[in-house]
């Protein structure tokens, strides 16, 4: 599978899934956009990607980040064929957990971060292609918590709220856009070792649970290159036929009970 003469932005890929996202398609003949909160993040991203990719500091949560973006990648490549929106992360700092203990703050800034951030992108991405009359392809990261809860270890109602709202967004813009040819999909992955799963990834009983609860491959956390084929898979023009699917990558989660030392 290949993908010379194609040209894809990654919201969200300076580190983990996205990072390893942006390097599989550039490996595979792409030309890569990425953007990233961290300037040192987006400053590594850039040095193993390439001064052939574009590299970006900017915030998700800010309007004008994926304008910035989509407008420096066509000058710079031309015609963009999609866009796969990663950023996200835990509002456990602002006060996300339980409900009779979350903070109103910790529910509008988990919302801010993980579904404002997706509206936003997709709003750029889209008038984008609507503008240029061409189709394309949008990827947008949800999470098995949206729709398979574990409420002993992983318990953030606001993101799972938000993880749950990508899904019904991005089949509601997929019908909508589908006579344009603007595909819209969504990939809900289980506990991977990222920069936001530090927490749970350092925990032994955890990790036990995963045994049992994503028992895949010896029962382990994801690691972000397991999750590139489903993103290929998506992104590549031969999927024009795909839209509005959700797939879950969670080494068998969403079909596990999980078991409690």
């Amino acid at each position: 599978m290949d993908f010379f003469g194609t040209t894809y932005i990654i919201i969200g890929g300076t580190t983990g899934m996205g990072l390893e996202a942006a390097m599989a398609l550039k490996n595979r003949g792409a030309n890569i956009a990425v953007l990233g909160r961290n300037p040192d993040s987006v400053s590594a991203a850039q040095k193993t990607l390439g001064s052939d990719t574009i590299a970006i500091s900017g915030d998700a949560m800010d309007p004008k980040s994926a304008e910035t973006i989509i407008e420096a990648t066509h000058e710079a490549f031309g015609a963009i064929d999609g866009l796969f929106h990663v950023a996200g992360g835990s509002g456990r700092k602002w006060g996300d957990g339980p409900l009779d203990r979350m903070t109103l703050e910790g529910w509008n800034k988990t919302l801010e971060l993980n579904l404002t951030s997706i509206m936003l992108s997709n709003k750029a991405m889209v008038s984008y292609l609507l503008k240029h009359n061409r189709g394309g392809v949008i990827l947008n990261m949800g999470s098995v918590l949206g729709a398979s809860p574990s409420p002993k270890y992983f318990v953030t109602h606001a993101y799972a709220a938000a993880k749950s709202a990508i899904i019904g967004f991005s089949k509601s813009i997929a019908s909508y856009y589908a006579n344009k040819d603007i595909r819209v999909n969504v990939i809900t992955p289980s506990l991977f070792i990222t920069p936001m799963a530090k927490r749970a990834a350092e925990d032994a009983n955890i990790l036990a649970f995963l045994k049992t609860k994503q028992p895949l491959d010896g029962g382990r956390p994801g690691d972000p290159s397991d999750i590139v084929s489903a993103v290929l898979m998506f992104l590549h023009p031969s999927s024009k036929f795909i839209t509005g699917q959700v797939l879950s990558v969670d080494g068998g989660w969403s079909i596990s009970e999980g078991q409690y030392s």
